[in-house]
């Protein structure tokens, strides 16, 4: 008999302990699969000092491979799921996809940034649910301090040292609260002008600061911020969002250049599409964790409404202690259904919530005993270390680290803007240049700055021209768009470039222009005489063969633009498959030029690396020369009489 099929979706707090608790459970006698876009485990709670440069990312991150070592750990995020064909379907971070088969069904994977219908916020704010975040929010606030010390104009100083959060639960006031010191320790570094000093602001339309938390902790928290500089302002919100600053619910106006949405989450938007009962936007699941009429699946976390026993026709919230807790009673029913043990119904008792202030600072309740203070800290502090997974010397060596040396502060910039837009289903990983495209489940994502949907090449980025259709080349082949300028053209009288297979056409600026090198690749060098002539650097035209005859690129240049199959995502061999496409003959009559009067179109206005650039030594390349041959030459290029280049390879 084969061994029972568990898939686990997520590992957040409920997903990592369900699949830890199920390994210990089952005794390997099940597989154990957990498919998760990342390769670890993020304690969330500590995530603002990441951002405040207490600890460094890896501390918060706890490696799933290194601590789950009889769980099979799948790389993807999950993009749909067939419960009645017991698969998941799920996308991989280079675009591969793959298909999970399961006999019992774990939902965990945990919620997304919340985000209100307010003008301008999905373009100019940011969200704070992940590494990503944590990281360029560091380097933002770094990069804007040391710029408003430059500055001369003491407007744009005091916009650049405005930073506005809005959301007064756990997550905002601890941004807030250690963004203010960490930016105290940078002022004192970097003098701003005369009478100019950091400012932070604390927004929420809730009557007071954490209103999750008793009053006695909520007024202490509150004079912690005050105390610190901290603008709170209870009952107001933020209005509409531009480029520079941001217009509140009063009637006033704040000119920033930082805005950190902690307004609160969503459930992951997965859930949404298998078309089961629905609790504001969690799947409705009974007491053991299980969906009704579906035995085969469970939920827990933040995507799952689980009754609260406790109180009666309420649901528990969606914290981290929650999901810490269904993650162990959802493992000990999914073996129980596969006859391990018996069934539980999750019950929970209130052990009290933590909030660090930075430094010495915090509020506490634990088992309901409200502290304040040193004391607070200290037991702040000791319960992160004990409810972590791992890491936890690592942890206490950068706490003590960071009481005793002054904290490094500088920017990486290794998180751009729209890397981290502030709508996306998977906030825990950064868009990145070249990924492969895929559909988001939450529709397209309109990312802050100018952000592409996932999977677009960075070409296409904030601050980049969109690229120009493609005209097609005669003979119906299309030409490939080069970032920021137009279509190359055949010339008249020239013989189109044979294509080999699995290759894409090098690309000529129309009309004689510059041959254009692409980012990441070397200089392509054309064949006079057989003689390879180097392109000079700066763009310089590349010397073309005489007679007409077609430019090769050399073999090791390295195709970067989203139109190569690699970039697309698109498998190398699925295009060597296509086999080549037949090569022009001789005397095929060229399409007539689509600029009036026959002449050549006008130099493209996007940005060129030898735009501006005086013309190199050397000729000029022929009026009638026809485009470059092929990126990558896997055997000798032909001549257009068909006898071989001397010297071709």
């Amino acid at each position: 008999m084969s061994r029972p099929r568990i898939v686990i979706v997520g590992a957040g707090f409920a997903g990592y302990r369900t699949a830890r608790t199920l390994s210990r459970l089952t005794r390997h006698q099940a597989d154990i699969t957990l498919l998760n876009p990342t390769d670890y485990f993020l304690y969330l709670p500590l995530l603002p000092q990441v951002a405040a440069g207490i600890l460094e990312p890896r501390r918060v991150s706890v490696s799933l491979s290194g601590s789950l070592p009889h769980v099979r750990l799948v790389l993807g995020e999950a993009d749909g799921i067939d419960l009645d064909g017991h698969t998941v379907h799920y996308t991989g971070p280079e675009g591969e996809e793959g298909t999970l088969s399961f006999d019992r069904l774990v939902l965990a994977a945990g919620s997304v940034n919340k985000l209100l219908p307010i003008p301008g916020v999905a373009e100019h704010a940011h969200g704070f649910r992940g590494l990503p975040e944590a990281l360029y929010l560091r380097d933002h606030v770094t990069r804007q301090v040391e710029l408003a010390a430059a500055a001369d104009d003491r407007a744009e100083c005091a916009a650049r040292c405005t930073f506005v959060v809005v959301g007064a639960g756990y997550t905002g006031t601890e941004v807030a609260a250690h963004g203010a010191m960490y930016t105290d320790a940078q002022v004192r570094k970097h003098p701003m002008r005369t009478g100019m000093r950091h400012r932070w602001m604390l927004l929420d339309v809730a009557p007071r600061v954490m209103p999750e938390m008793d009053e006695r902790l909520s007024r202490t928290a509150e004079r912690v911020l005050r105390q610190r500089g901290v603008d709170v302002r209870m009952g107001v919100s933020v209005k509409e969002a531009t480029h520079d600053g941001v217009v509140l619910t009063d009637g006033s106006t704040v000119d920033t250049r930082t805005l950190v949405w902690c307004v609160g989450v969503r459930p992951d938007p997965l859930v949404e599409s298998l078309g089961l009962p629905m609790e504001r936007g969690r799947l409705l699941v009974d007491p053991h964790l299980q969906v009704p009429g579906r035995p085969e699946l469970f939920a827990c976390g933040d995507v799952a409404a689980v009754p609260d026993l406790n109180q009666p026709g309420q649901y528990t919230p969606m914290t981290a202690q929650h999901a810490w807790r269904h993650g162990k009673v959802c493992a000990h029913n999914v073996a129980a259904s596969l006859g391990v043990g018996e069934r539980r119904a999750y019950r929970h008792r209130d052990m009290g919530f933590v909030v660090d202030l930075g430094g010495a600072k915090a509020a506490a309740n634990p088992l309901g005993v409200p502290m304040s203070g040193p004391a607070a800290g200290a037991v702040t502090r000791g319960y992160h270390l004990a409810a972590m997974p791992g890491n936890r010397v690592r942890v206490a060596a950068d706490w003590l680290l960071d009481a005793v040396l002054p904290r490094q502060a500088v920017q990486l910039g290794l998180v751009r803007s729209w890397s981290v837009p502030l709508e996306s289903s998977s906030p825990e990983v950064a868009r990145v240049p070249g990924r492969p495209e895929r559909p988001e489940r939450t529709g397209q994502d309109s990312g802050p700055s100018g952000s592409q949907p996932r999977g677009e090449s960075a070409k296409s980025g904030p601050g980049r021209p969109e690229p120009e259709p493609a005209k097609n080349q005669p003979g119906g082949e299309p030409a490939k768009t080069q970032p920021g300028g137009e279509p190359a053209k055949d010339q008249p009288g020239g013989q189109p470039a044979e294509k080999r297979p699995g290759e894409e056409p090098a690309k000529n600026r129309p009309g004689g222009e510059l041959a254009k090198s692409q980012p990441g690749e070397e200089p392509a060098k054309n064949q006079p005489g057989g003689e390879p002539a180097k392109t000079q650097p700066g763009g310089e035209p590349a010397r073309n063969q005489p007679g007409g005859e077609p430019a090769k690129t050399q073999p090791s240049a390295k195709r970067s633009q989203s139109g190569s199959p690699r970039a697309s995502g698109k498998p190398r061999r699925a295009v060597e498959a296509a086999g080549p496409r037949p090569a022009r003959g001789p005397g095929k009559p060229d399409k007539p030029s689509r600029a009036a009067g026959g002449k050549r179109p006008a130099a493209p206005s996007g940005p060129s690396r030898s735009a501006g650039a005086p013309p190199g030594p050397g000729p000029e390349p022929p009026a009638n020369q026809p485009p470059p041959g092929p990126d990558i030459a896997p055997g000798p290029v032909r001549r257009s009489d068909g006898r071989a280049v001397e010297g071709d390879s």
